[in-house]
């Protein structure tokens, strides 16, 4: 409950921020009808009250703006107003959740596998607000690199000169411990990791939903399984690369009446005609724009490597990433 510290603050002036925009957009109250229906928090074993689900996602999200760790956004919370006014904490009690408490909550969130429902409930109240509008859908991947060693680590140990040499030597044999991830080469260079597989609004951009596998995935497999978590109406158009051009994708689009916006790829011994070079070209005008999501993800979100072990881990990063992404560009819309 608020008291006195919180009464002075209230009443101080101070400079409106980005959090408090999201505030003023945003309704939370079906996110935490969600997160309390999901969560079910209890007391902890010393009889300390458990924290509101709806402040400790908060604070995942202020983790992803400004890329800080959960020992740091721990300390941010003691001292900065803007944090503590945007969770909804009380400056006069000392009930800040340090480190383990956030990660514990994010595992949960994990558990419960909450995050794709949070994501589809802050589309629709941006889609009522007219701020996304779905006239279309752009699929793309995306690899983020592992932030373990990929390579097998072989260890001899060394042997006493007085030791009989006949003996050998003791070998241990080390891997990566992130053992979901998987090889990918692109180009001239080779990736260990993840691949991202994720669609936009062809208007503005806003991430619309996605998943994470292995980096060796190919693209054309998840076409399908992209199409089902976003559910595009019909009559849109759907744009993609020609690394999902397929007899198999083009008949789904058909079957859902769903325009085609595929680019055309050349086969051996048959080159692309005029027409379909024309309908590359203006694929590709559009298809910028979940190049550009990606490339905030990776450059302000930092998303170019993963902090997590697992496609189960890094998928809930790129969840909280997509809701922390299309939450600042709703503002940033919203204030045009």
């Amino acid at each position: 409950k608020p008291g006195i510290a919180d009464y002075v603050v209230s009443h101080r002036r101070h400079k409106e921020c980005f959090l408090d925009e999201i505030d003023r957009l945003i309704d939370w109250k079906p996110f935490e009808k969600l997160l309390r229906k999901k969560l079910s928090r209890v007391v902890n074993a010393v009889g300390n009250p458990a924290y509101a689900p709806l402040p400790m996602f908060k604070i995942l999200l202020l983790q992803r703006w400004y890329n800080l760790s959960d020992a740091a956004v721990e300390e941010c919370l003691y001292d900065r107003l803007s944090f503590v006014r945007f969770v909804g904490l009380s400056l006069d009690h000392d009930e800040v959740p340090d480190s383990s408490t956030i990660c514990r909550f994010r595992q949960s969130l994990l558990e419960k596998n909450v995050l794709k429902r949070l994501l589809d409930k802050l589309n629709h109240q941006l889609q009522r607000r007219g701020l996304l509008v779905r006239e279309g859908a752009i699929v793309d991947a995306s690899v983020i690199t592992s932030s373990r060693r990929p390579l097998k680590v072989i260890d001899i140990l060394p042997e006493d000169r007085e030791e009989d040499d006949d003996e050998a030597s003791d070998v241990t044999i080390s891997y990566s411990d992130d053992a979901d991830a998987a090889w990918l080469r692109k180009g001239n260079r080779a990736y260990y990791g993840y691949k991202v597989h994720a669609a936009t609004d062809s208007r503005d951009g806003f991430l619309l939903g996605g998943h994470v596998t292995p980096a060796n995935r190919s693209d054309t497999q998840e076409f399908v399984d992209i199409l089902d978590e976003i559910g595009p109406m019909p009559g849109g158009r759907i744009y993609a690369d020609k690394g999902y051009s397929s007899q198999l994708n083009r008949h789904v689009l058909q079957a859902r009446r769903l325009a085609d916006g595929i680019m055309h790829k050349a086969a051996r011994n048959r080159a692309l005609n005029p027409a379909e070079k024309a309908a590359n070209r203006q694929v590709s005008s559009v298809r910028s724009k979940v190049e550009r999501a990606f490339g905030t993800l990776k450059r302000s979100y930092g998303f170019f490597r993963t902090r997590y072990l697992g496609v189960a881990k890094v998928e809930l990063e790129f969840l909280l990433n997509a809701m922390a992404f299309n939450l600042k560009k709703a503002v940033l819309k919203a204030g045009c």
